[in-house]
């Protein structure tokens, strides 16, 4: 399930194992993530779903929903 495998990406990069992200969680819900973090964020999700996330698409999510969108819209989710 991508939330579950979302939600385990998270915790590993933000060295947290009581992290709960949902749909809604945005940059501003979690104090630590700032850019260097998203950009690790980002690389993390890129290898653990196998996707590359177009540059112009990095920037514009707005929650954790709109992440596992597009990974799912992928057909990546599995």
């Amino acid at each position: 399930m991508v939330a579950d495998r979302l939600q385990q990406v998270f915790r590993e990069i933000f060295g947290d194992e009581t992290l709960t992200v949902s749909d809604t969680t945005s940059a501003a819900d979690v104090p630590s993530w700032d850019s260097l973090v998203h950009i690790n964020l980002v690389y993390a999700i890129e290898n653990e779903f196998g996707i590359q996330i177009e540059d112009e698409r990095l920037a514009s999510f707005k929650n954790v929903g709109e992440m596992q969108a597009y990974i799912e819209e992928r057909g990546k989710g599995g």
